[in-house]
């Protein structure tokens, strides 16, 4: 019985047209994501056979690989609700008006502006190495946005830290649209960010209590 599954696209293939076209949609949401799904499902049957068998010989593979797939599950289960039309209030920035006033707040206090915090999640996102993510997250300990890099799915990013919205710079996500132009596709992103998801994340985020305290 599998452990995890495919979530549903909030909206269809071509809710986020001209940002991002629907076959981009669909085939990084119908191939790429299921393919981390059964991925992660069937690493965890492998790794029971291990536990059953006694038999530890690819235990390092085998946990590089539930964790790249699992990551690889998890945030782009964030990225499709981080998104949402601009017709129906996707983009923009975040605004007491809009009911995110406290998310509005937290980023100019981490970062000084939304325009700063704008500019290096944007530059974090397009200067990732080959694959990986633009991540900004919740770091629990500080109480404080931090900005991340996370290489492929599970890399270089701050232990404990929370993802709240995620731009997705792997190739698959936007090359049969923008070609090699990665900084143009991570710019158009800032049209399409569905604020209220962000701030549902951020709010839960920061209700959750550190483990430890430094």
């Amino acid at each position: 019985m599998a452990i995890y599954t495919l979530p549903e696209l909030p909206y269809d293939y071509a809710a986020l047209e001209p940002v991002i076209n629907p076959q981009i949609i669909e085939l990084h949401h119908d191939k790429h994501h299921a393919a981390y799904v059964k991925g992660a499902n069937d690493t965890l049957e492998q790794l029971e056979e291990a536990r059953d068998k006694e038999q530890w010989g690819s235990i390092n593979g085998l946990e590089k690989n539930l964790a790249f797939h699992l990551s690889g599950h998890i945030l782009h289960s964030i990225y499709w609700n981080n998104m949402d039309s601009p017709k129906d209030g996707g983009g923009g920035e975040p605004l007491a008006a809009d009911g995110v006033g406290d998310l509005a707040d937290a980023i100019t206090e981490s970062f000084g502006s939304f325009a700063k915090f704008k500019a290096q999640l944007t530059k974090a996102a397009a200067t990732t190495q080959g694959s990986g993510w633009g991540v900004l997250a919740y770091e629990p300990i500080s109480g404080r946005l931090i900005v991340e890099q996370v290489y492929d799915h599970q890399g270089n990013v701050g232990q404990g830290s929370i993802p709240v919205l995620v731009f997705d710079a792997w190739e698959h996500a936007f090359y049969l649209q923008y070609k090699n132009q990665k900084v143009d596709f991570i710019d158009a992103m800032w049209q399409v960010v569905n604020w209220q998801d962000v701030n549902k994340r951020y709010q839960a985020a920061k209700a959750s209590v550190p483990l430890i305290s430094l």
